[in-house]
């Protein structure tokens, strides 16, 4: 399969740069409970995916949330809307991979379903600047696995499906990737497997 892989799609969250919005509210809380409040009223209501999907704006969903918290955690979910890109970290394996697979030749894409903030997490995501493209769902209003978006993909850069490699740690998002005639890796945090795959092979 890697001999007719010409250009590589990566998902962002969890796969370039972590994604926990778990952690992310432990971050900006004291205690476990009101870690979990926060957690409930941002990243764990089906509104955080209306975002990314680009139908409602940032200021709604901070209303929303604000809707769902008690007074004393308003503050701590205005931190958090603000830091919370901060505290995403880079996903070592594969950020190290990238710069050689560029080096290999092959093109480099970004495909993620995340708001219009995005590059406040992309600002210090090391893989970044290396890639040839990008689409992002709160931009496009359109979302994976959807194959309409891998395909948008693929139109605006001039690429074949066939010719691209997805890499997703949602399985939905892959078969997503499959239906529009991409191949697809589904990535479950170990990038060795990838590397074999597309230098070694």
């Amino acid at each position: 399969m890697a001999s007719a892989i010409e250009n590589v799609v990566f998902d962002m969250g969890n796969v370039l740069m972590t994604f926990d919005g778990r952690s992310f509210s432990r971050s900006f809380t004291d205690t476990e409970d009101d870690a979990a409040l926060l957690h409930a009223a941002l990243f764990g209501r089906t509104e955080w995916a209306l975002l990314d999907a680009g139908a409602i704006s940032h200021d709604t969903m901070r209303r929303v949330a604000e809707n769902h918290l008690p007074e004393r955690l308003i503050p701590n979910l205005h931190a958090c809307l603000e830091g919370w890109p901060h505290q995403s970290r880079p996903i070592d394996g594969v950020c190290d991979l990238v710069p050689r697979l560029k080096d290999a030749g092959y093109g480099l894409y970004l495909l993620s379903n995340a708001s219009t903030s995005i590059d406040r997490q992309l600002a210090h995501c090391p893989a970044y600047p290396l890639m040839d493209g990008r689409v992002v769902s709160g931009f496009e209003r359109m979302m994976k696995p959807d194959p309409a978006i891998y395909l948008l993909l693929c139109s605006r850069y001039g690429l074949a499906p066939a010719s691209c490699l997805f890499i997703d740690d949602n399985e939905d998002n892959c078969r997503g990737a499959e239906a529009a005639g991409m191949q697809a890796f589904h990535f479950t945090g170990d990038a060795a497997p990838l590397e074999r795959m597309l230098l070694e092979a």
